[in-house]
């Protein structure tokens, strides 16, 4: 079978939602052009949503905080995969646990393909001293080179992304039906160094909330989330928290239907591009340019602090790390520009129509 052209695919990417959705639109070229080969993608059960829809992809659990942690748990999950008839693996991760697997697998002697993150690039983009700041390769085409080198090229020319789903009677118990632009907005990110102050946001969702012409969805997690959106909601007849309000796979039909999504630099961006609604993200102390910008979105819908006024952005990659004179930095970004942005981007979509 090695001399073959490989028939059943693993694909590893586990972590965080945000890396998980940027598989999507690879995936969905993948299926579309190659619909004999089996996927099956080694991920979190919870993210099993994000791919229901396509044919030949399966969901394989991945409980690395149960019977699949430490050395012996993923020794025991190779063993599971291995009675799949796997032929070749692919490594869109390439940290201590899929090194790990990539190793049993080899052992096996199955081909393993892992991605190249671009570390030195990186680094090289995030210094402080000798910083190179120009665009890196997109995660996306990271992902693609994975597959071509199994022998998988993707053409991802044409928007490889997820159709939008019908509303369910219990979404539209909870959303209503009215004929209001949908907005859906997502204000918190992993780190402080990539989340927009809360006293701005509010004054965005004052605004739009002041027009009466917009019906705001609000996206988070977590009890400090949740209660923070409440608070917006309640001051806000126009604002909907979501938070807890609808499972996964029913929150994801509800972004398939927005008319745009409001979105840090973290996951709710690349699950509004996952079904190619228009995305305006905010960046901080992060920027596109690492290669982290949402499937297949207008750039100029990319709205980054000063970099005039602070340099040295983007100082880490993830947000993790943010000097101690740069916390003002998105501050830079005003809530004016934000809404003016998000109506420039419904306008332009009406304007299509």
């Amino acid at each position: 079978m090695a001399k073959n052209k490989p028939e059943h695919l693993l694909v590893i990417r586990l972590s965080a939602m945000g890396d998980v959705a940027m598989t999507v639109p690879v995936l969905v070229a993948l299926s579309k052009q190659y619909p004999t080969l089996k996927i099956t993608l080694l991920t979190r059960k919870f993210f099993s949503p994000m791919f229901a829809t396509l044919p030949n992809v399966s969901v394989y659990e991945a409980d690395v905080k149960g019977r699949h942690k430490g050395v012996f748990g993923l020794w025991k999950l190779y063993k599971e995969l291995r009675k799949l008839k796997i032929d070749a693996v692919a490594d869109l991760h390439n940290v201590l646990r899929s090194k790990v697997l990539k190793k049993y697998f080899r052992y096996g002697g199955f081909p393993v393909v892992q991605i190249d993150k671009g570390r030195a690039e990186k680094k090289a983009l995030t210094s402080s001293k000798s910083k190179v700041f120009k665009p890196l390769k997109s995660t996306h085409q990271r992902y693609v080179d994975v597959f071509q080198k199994l022998g998988f090229p993707i053409d991802l020319s044409q928007n490889m992304v997820l159709a939008k789903a019908d509303l369910s009677d219990e979404i539209i118990k909870i959303t209503g039906s009215d004929s209001k632009k949908w907005i859906g907005i997502a204000p918190f990110a992993a780190f402080k160094g990539k989340t927009y102050p809360l006293e701005l946001m509010e004054e965005v969702i004052a605004t739009l909330n002041k027009t009466n012409a917009y019906k705001i969805f609000l996206f988070g997690g977590g009890p400090i989330q949740e209660k923070q959106l409440e608070v917006f909601s309640n001051q806000f007849e126009n604002c909907l928290n979501m938070v807890g309000r609808l499972s996964f796979d029913k929150e994801l039909i509800l972004i398939s239907n927005l008319d745009a999504m409001l979105s840090m630099d973290s996951g709710n961006a690349h699950l509004g591009a996952m079904f190619g609604i228009p995305v305006i993200t905010i960046w901080g102390v992060t920027h596109p340019y690492a290669g982290f910008f949402p499937f297949a979105q207008n750039m100029d819908n990319a709205l980054c602090a000063d970099r005039e006024k602070f340099p040295l952005i983007p100082t880490s990659i993830y947000g993790n790390k943010m000097p101690e004179n740069y916390k003002m930095a998105m501050h830079t970004i005003q809530p004016e520009q934000v809404v003016q942005k998000i109506e420039q981007v419904l306008n332009a979509d009406k304007n299509s129509d």
